[in-house]
């Protein structure tokens, strides 16, 4: 196994099962640190237009030297952009931001922005059916969403032709979130795990030391392959070349299943995912 190791969407496409997240990277750092994750063998790459990180990725892309055939990239769409027309031209932006012909995966970032709060089913509609466009033309290989919980997949699901491929959510071993990945394996749509190491929440459990010391690893790299022994897809972040590197060394070893469901015990251990139906964006 290896970071180019891959899953397959229920379309066919293959995503590499590790992924490389910049969240909360911006400028300079982010970069940096997707080029040197592009070095350290990632080939799967995720951000978004609230990022603000979308050209220097794209720039790092086009530094790395990596033919874009061999990439995946992940971008999604921001709250204030949802709509038929809106969706269009935000994605078209993202595409000019990136310096790429297409994305790999193209998700909605969020199922219910305050700015849509009043009509939020209806717009994720028209918002859904400008990506399956963006799908069936290629400019998009494959088309999901993010922090979306049932009622916001059943909402969609009324009147989508092209069914999510990909659920992006907050899960680590402080939140599984276990009725939504259950609702996506039901669905066949893949659960991504972004904020695999809670955002260095995973640091605050001091249980995980043995477990990590037992293998000869890192915390974080037990968390990351708890993530993949689960059939999640993990998306860790760092900026540091150091812990870039240590975050793809987690395919020489298997957590026993005494561990995994010691790990499966650290529910809110450091906090919940946010619910997307309060949430002040």
């Amino acid at each position: 196994m290896s970071l180019t190791d891959t899953y397959t969407l229920y379309n066919g496409v293959k995503i590499p099962q590790v992924g490389f997240g910049t969240w909360q990277s911006t400028g300079d750092e982010a970069y940096h640190s997707v080029l040197a994750a592009l070095n350290a063998g990632y080939r799967h790459i995720d951000t978004a237009a609230g990022y603000g990180n979308e050209k220097q990725v794209g720039q790092a892309i086009k530094d790395s030297g990596i033919p874009r055939e061999d990439l995946f990239v992940t971008t999604k769409l921001w709250n204030n952009d949802h709509g038929y027309e809106a969706t269009k031209q935000a994605f078209g932006q993202s595409l000019e931001n990136l310096g790429l012909d297409y994305v790999n995966l193209y998700l909605i970032h969020w199922p219910n922005p305050i700015k849509f709060r009043d009509n939020w089913q209806e717009t994720n509609a028209e918002t859904w059916r400008a990506m399956e466009e963006f799908y069936n033309n290629g400019t998009a290989k494959a088309i999901g969403v993010s922090n979306f919980r049932p009622k916001h997949l059943d909402a969609l699901l009324e009147t989508a032709k092209v069914k999510p491929m990909v659920n992006q959510m907050f899960i680590n071993p402080s939140d599984m979130q276990p009725a939504i990945v259950e609702y996506n394996d039901n669905h066949d749509i893949l659960t991504e795990a972004y904020s695999p190491l809670g955002t260095g929440g995973i640091f605050k459990i001091p249980e995980l030391e043995p477990i990590a010391r037992k293998y000869g690893k890192k915390p974080a790299q037990v968390v990351l392959r708890w993530s993949l022994q689960h059939g999640f897809l993990p998306l860790p972040k760092s900026t540091h070349e150091k812990y870039i590197k240590e975050n793809a060394d987690i395919f020489n070893f298997n957590l026993s299943n005494a561990d995994m469901k010691t790990i499966d015990g650290f529910h809110g251990k450091f906090g919940l995912a946010t619910d997307p139906d309060t949430a002040t964006w």
